[in-house]
């Protein structure tokens, strides 16, 4: 059994920060996965993320980038993606606490999950209000597919509730379309 974690992460008061952790309400709300992955909301972690990490196998994480692309668009990090950047250099507003912990945990307790994936959506809107813009709502589907594509890759299985009901407790936006 691989001990996964899918981690959302930003700022649901916060626009466009907020997609991380509604694309793991979505995930929650619409599917079983095996034993072994956890989905978690973890906000905006710090250095602590590190407690989140340790031990897992697997880190797929989905977040808000500002990484200069037009908003909606879907860029997917690896773990030697997310190493390459030094910590000063910054692909979101969580960045640090990313690199940072994964080189700490692979340095000081040679805990960092063999397999990284950072989901990245690039942001339009940082504005106060529990809503996602318009092309950041419109690529959760596709951030949805690309967590389920990665537990493909990684032998992880899932199923699909048979009455899944996708809403996000704190959005009234159309929900994604999701297979």
């Amino acid at each position: 059994m691989k001990k996964v974690l899918i981690a959302g992460i930003g700022n649901i008061l916060l626009g466009d920060d907020g997609v991380g952790p509604y694309v793991v309400q979505v995930l929650e709300s619409a599917y079983d996965f095996d034993e072994g992955v956890e989905l978690a909301d973890l906000g905006t972690p710090a250095l602590d993320f590190i407690d989140h990490i340790a031990g897992r196998d697997a880190l797929i994480v989905i977040d808000s980038v500002d990484n200069g692309k037009s908003g909606g668009a879907l860029t997917l990090y690896g773990k030697k993606d997310l190493l390459r950047n030094s910590p000063s250099i910054r692909l979101d507003t969580h960045s640090p606490a990313i690199t940072g912990t994964l080189v700490a945990a692979e340095v000081f307790f040679g805990v960092s999950p063999r397999d990284v994936l950072l989901i990245g959506i690039s942001a339009s809107c940082y504005d106060a209000g529990c809503t996602l813009s318009a092309p950041v709502q419109a690529a959760t589907g596709d951030a949805v597919r690309a967590v389920l594509a990665e537990l493909d890759r990684l032998g992880v299985g899932y199923v699909r509730k048979p009455l899944a009901d996708s809403k996000v407790w704190w959005m009234n936006a159309p929900q994604p379309q999701i297979a």
